[in-house]
């Protein structure tokens, strides 16, 4: 008799914002789906910017740093994401189980002054 144990995952995300400033501190809500459930599979999560500068960290405020692992032990969690830059920013979300399975989630943010809002307001003659 064959018994599963590594069963295929994903992670969802409701919408997350596209622009932020500089300070600014980004929600980004996940929700771990798993098509079975083997007691003894562990869940990591970890992350690395590509672009522009940032700050991560779990709602239980563990303050990720880049490329590092850390147990992911709940399936439903908050990650927030402070801009320290005004460039445009990108950060990849990697979650692994325990038999090597990888989902990765990529959230990029634009700085809203890219897109001329700091431009006053023409008057009307």
């Amino acid at each position: 008799m064959d018994v599963q144990q590594c069963y295929p995952f994903t992670v969802e995300t409701m919408p997350v914002q596209k622009d932020i400033v500089k300070g600014q501190t980004a929600e980004i809500r996940c929700t771990l789906k798993r098509e079975g459930d083997f007691a003894d599979t562990r869940y990591t999560i970890r992350y690395f910017q590509p672009d522009g500068k940032g700050t991560l960290r779990m709602d239980n405020g563990t303050v990720f740093k880049p490329n590092d692992r850390y147990p992911l032990t709940k399936d439903v969690f908050r990650l927030y994401y402070t801009s320290l830059s005004s460039d445009r920013q990108t950060i990849d979300v990697y979650v692994e189980d325990s038999f090597g399975r990888v989902q990765q989630l990529t959230f990029s943010f634009n700085n809203e002054r890219e897109e001329g809002k700091d431009k006053p307001a023409s008057s009307r003659h």
